[in-house]
């Protein structure tokens, strides 16, 4: 699914135009960006957690020359499904 087709089914199922729903949208999409650039946390419950993993330095290879290159430490966003998500999925 596309960021258009979430757009149209978000206003299809809320009653909204497509312009408001884009806009939530927009603006869900920047309020998690702003914390887990802070560093914060986001639970959502039901659906699921947003975070920043800290991932360690590490020595690699370049595959096509097999020359080992360092992979400098750096954070990354993480999200975890809540159970409820998991369920809906396997079903």
């Amino acid at each position: 699914m596309t960021k258009t087709e979430l757009v149209s089914l978000i206003a299809d199922k809320g009653d909204y135009s497509k312009k408001d729903a884009e806009k939530a949208l927009a603006t869900v999409i920047d309020a998690i960006t702003t914390s887990l650039k802070k560093g914060e946390k986001i639970s959502l419950v039901g659906f699921g957690t947003f975070e920043v993993r800290d991932r360690a330095a590490k020595t690699a290879i370049n595959p096509m020359t097999k020359e080992k290159i360092n992979v400098p430490a750096k954070k990354v966003p993480a999200f975890k499904a809540g159970k409820a998500l998991k369920d809906a999925v396997a079903k």
